[in-house]
């Protein structure tokens, strides 16, 4: 049995070896003759919305029990949940090290990381024709490789990064890996990201190479190509034509925006900064976040699910705040809503988020609309109301463990609530339970309130996960 199991074993590989060394001959034969000149596309805008300004309740009203009131909503959003993370289409085999085996070690955000890769692995790209680019992949597939291919997906999942994550990761390793930015680093870029399971293409232009990335999100302020009735897009490229190479890979697969764990990075703690609700002294926390983590959030691409503008709130929104930060921020609100019925307790991480952030319009602030991820609002001095919304979203979903929805009324975001308890106000029916209208920038209103002004006959809400 022994036996027979190491024979089935062995065949299995050489199976999984020849099935990947296949789809890599093919490619590289295809990739001689299969390009085609395309045109770039209008870069998709950010929505443009009017801004409503906050509104502060007055004094004498805040300890009134609003009315029980059902709010029409016009359409309900809810995101599909995302896929799993892209595979190569066979394992990809340890090969044994060369005598001295050579590190490109590298920062990605802070943290310090090494690939194995050898000297002699770099190579130049003096060809950039079809069969110069054919004749470099199928070096690039003979195996040499397949190491630091290893090592790539494996900080992928030591560092816990989603899929753009591993895009710019890649762009570390094959820096590092060939000494700069370049074709040659374009090009090792490709390869792994490939041979990791993602649908990419390869483009040419003016004499430099291009990646370009399949997602399935449309992506703002990105140049985007319509490739074979799929939407690719290339970051740091003003070429407006490119010649592509439409050359399909085994399995490959779109990468997806959303984030579902926190990137691992080093932790570099900001300054510390104090916040407090003005009307409840005691919900107050002294919070730090790592900086690497801003600067890795500062850089993602805004994006939207099926052509619908409500869902790039959700790549913020059902993204999880970091353990460090939870360690900091939480137990001092915990403290705030203990042993509380539930609407006291929203209550008081409603006005916590109305009353310790100063409000700014992106417009002002940064020159175009800017989400948050809830980290960002602890960290930057200013927000608007989706990033109140969002980060809002986020402490009643983790210390309350409820429900929640974003309502979109044009020109502002606010939330609503699936309380367990009979709590009053202004409510959303949706799949039989009452979602309460909690809004963030309504300052000093309690749950239950919608702010003056806003359009129900135009809202439409997102429903959040509870993750």
């Amino acid at each position: 049995m022994r036996a027979r199991y190491e024979e089935f074993k062995s065949r299995a590989r050489k199976n999984y070896s020849d099935f990947r060394e296949e789809a890599n001959r093919r490619h590289a034969e295809f990739m001689r003759r299969a390009w085609a000149r395309y045109k770039s596309l209008p870069e998709l805008e950010r929505p443009k919305d009017e801004k409503r300004p906050p509104v502060v309740m007055p004094e004498r009203d805040r300890d009134k029990l609003p009315e029980s009131v059902p709010v029409t909503i016009e359409e309900v959003v809810t995101p599909q949940p995302p896929a799993p993370q892209p595979a190569p289409p066979a394992p990809i085999r340890e090969q044994p090290e060369p005598p001295g085996q050579e590190y490109a070690v590298f920062r990605f955000y802070g943290t310090e990381c090494k690939v194995r890769f050898n000297r002699e692995l770099r190579f130049r790209l003096t060809d950039c024709s079809e069969r110069g680019m054919a004749k470099l992949w199928e070096r690039l597939s003979a195996g040499d490789y397949d190491n630091t291919l290893r090592d790539c997906l494996e900080l992928r999942e030591r560092l816990a990064l989603g899929d753009w994550g591993y895009v710019k990761l890649l762009d570390a390793v094959s820096e590092a890996c060939m000494g700069g930015k370049g074709n040659e680093a374009n090009m090792l870029k490709a390869y792994i990201y490939c041979q990791s399971g993602y649908k990419v293409r390869i483009g040419m232009g003016n004499g430099a190479v291009y990646p370009l990335y399949a997602s399935r999100h449309q992506i703002y302020g990105t140049r985007r190509f319509d490739v074979g009735g799929d939407m690719l897009y290339v970051f740091d490229c003003q070429e407006t034509q490119l010649h592509i190479c439409d050359v399909p890979f085994p399995q490959e697969k779109p990468m997806s925006l959303w984030i579902d764990r926190t990137p691992a990075l080093v932790h570099t703690p900001t300054e510390s900064r104090v916040l407090q609700s003005q009307s409840n002294k005691d919900v107050k926390a002294e919070v730090k976040v790592n900086k690497n983590l801003i600067d890795f959030y500062d850089g993602y691409p805004s994006s939207a699910t099926g052509d619908d503008f409500m869902t790039r709130w959700a790549m913020y929104a059902n993204t999880p705040m970091s353990d460090d930060v939870k360690r900091l921020l939480y137990p001092s609100l915990e403290e705030g809503i203990r042993n509380m019925p539930q609407r006291e307790a929203a209550c008081r991480l409603l006005n916590f988020v109305q009353t310790a952030f100063e409000y700014e319009y992106d417009d002002k602030v940064w020159g175009c609309d800017r989400a948050f991820f809830a980290e960002e609002t602890l960290y930057y001095p200013y927000c608007d109301c989706e990033d109140r919304s969002i980060l809002f979203s986020r402490l009643v979903r983790d210390l309350m463990g409820l429900d929640v929805a974003l309502v979109y009324y044009p020109g502002h975001l606010a939330t609503a609530v699936a309380f367990n308890d009979e709590v009053p106000g202004d409510y959303i029916e949706l799949g039989g339970r009452r979602y309460v209208v909690c809004d963030p920038t309504f300052i000093g209103a309690p749950v239950g309130m919608t702010m003056p002004g806003m359009d129900n006959s135009g809202a439409k809400v997102l429903l959040l996960s509870r993750k």
